[in-house]
């Protein structure tokens, strides 16, 4: 098997991060919570087509189709009473949609602990973005037969 690898989205995403003084990361991560993309309306209201994230303390849920062509969309909901959640759920909806499911299956375990913000959140947080993290590239290999 080889090596995980970061597609480039989510390198660029953080390298962005990496490039700026811890202090300031935190305020990229809230605008990454106010860009969560819409769920598709068929998603809307009905929590029982998506998968609650149990590691995060907020209710987050997400789902993974794959389209015709082979491509992966993440969908997430989460509270904007919880930002820092929600900024996490925003990076991996608009880092993994639109990648192969390849991609997404290489990408590394332990991305969010790559983005340099262990030591400005608490690590449960960072536990429950690896638990979005890692559930979304479960229901890709179950809806992908991988």
């Amino acid at each position: 098997m080889s090596e995980p690898t970061l597609p480039p989205v989510l390198t660029e995403i953080r390298d962005e991060f990496l490039e700026l003084d811890e202090p300031i990361r935190l305020q990229l991560l809230l605008e990454f919570a106010n860009e969560l993309p819409a769920v598709p309306a068929r998603y809307e209201g009905h929590p029982e087509l998506t998968e609650r994230v149990v590691e995060c303390q907020s209710p987050v849920y997400i789902v993974i189709d794959i389209d015709n062509e082979g491509l992966v969309h993440m969908h997430a909901t989460a509270p904007r009473e919880a930002p820092t959640t929600r900024g996490f759920a925003s990076i991996l909806a608009q880092g993994i949609s639109g990648l192969t499911v390849d991609e997404v299956l290489a990408i590394p375990d332990d991305f969010p602990r790559s983005i340099g913000l262990t030591r400005a959140v608490s690590p449960l947080r960072i536990s429950g973005m690896t638990g979005m993290l890692l559930r979304a590239k479960r229901q890709v290999r179950e809806k992908s037969g991988r």
